[in-house]
């Protein structure tokens, strides 16, 4: 072997390693990664099942309910537009009520209910978690605009 094919074969294995590398990263990433999803994100299908994900948004009025273990909660996501059901075992924040915003980070059952590991309250009157916000936005925004000009006009 010349020289110059030593370096060539030299360089083309160092290239083929480090795109294993980078792919064998890559996929450590990706596997490591929580998406946020908000409950309109849930309804419409968008959300993995089975996958673990976070789910945030406002929990509904009148939803919250005990069972007799003390531990085990279920309570009611919306965004306003849809609505998930929750099941947490454990123990939530002190500032955790109905009509607050919070984000949950679960799995999605076949049920359609989630299945909540972790739950995470806002720590005050004033903070609401950024994707919550840009959720309850988008959800705003999409009922402006499904009204049609047509049902705008039956109101007037």
């Amino acid at each position: 072997m010349t020289p110059r094919r030593k370096r060539l074969t030299f360089v083309l294995v160092g290239m083929a390693a480090l795109a294993l590398a980078t792919t064998l990263i890559l996929r450590a990433f990706d596997g490591n990664l929580v998406y946020f999803f908000s409950p309109s994100d849930v309804a419409e299908g968008m959300a993995p099942e089975g996958k673990t994900f976070r789910l945030g948004g406002l929990v509904e009025e009148g939803s919250l309910q005990r069972e007799n273990d003390g531990l085990t909660v279920h309570f009611v996501v919306t965004d306003k537009v849809k609505q998930v059901p929750v099941v947490f075992t454990g123990i939530l924040p002190d500032l955790f009520t109905e009509g607050q915003g919070m984000v949950a980070q679960g799995r999605l059952g076949a049920d359609g209910v989630f299945r909540a590991k972790d739950v995470l309250a806002k720590h005050d009157e004033t903070y609401m978690p950024p994707e919550v916000a840009d959720s309850l936005e988008r959800a705003k925004e999409s009922q402006k605009g499904s009204q049609t000009p047509a049902s705008m006009s039956s109101n007037i």
